[in-house]
């Protein structure tokens, strides 16, 4: 009886723990000399999901090892958003 209150008071534990929902964001960036400029679309971990801010912050790390520096976050979204996004980020889909 114990050994079976223990497996059920577990399984309520996870039951009762929300999945974290993945997030992503849409971005514009910009090279200069010359000037470049691309779309992309970029998985975030849960403390960016937060606010553009929070977004902007992790997106502008990722893209300045390559030289990009952040115009914009357009916008955060779930997993939802991902395949209407896919074709205009191109190269840029979940690059960085």
């Amino acid at each position: 009886m114990k050994r079976l209150s223990l497996v059920i008071l577990i399984a309520l534990t996870f039951a009762a723990t929300p999945a974290a929902a993945q997030c992503y964001a849409d971005y514009k960036a910009k090279q200069d000399n010359p000037l470049q400029l691309h779309y992309g679309v970029m998985d975030l971990p849960d403390s960016a999901c937060g606010s553009k801010d929070a977004a902007a912050d992790e997106i502008s790390g990722r893209i300045a090892t390559d030289g990009w520096t952040l115009l914009n976050v357009m916008s955060i979204f779930g997993q939802e958003g991902l395949a209407e996004r896919r074709e205009s980020a191109g190269e840029y889909y979940l690059r960085y």
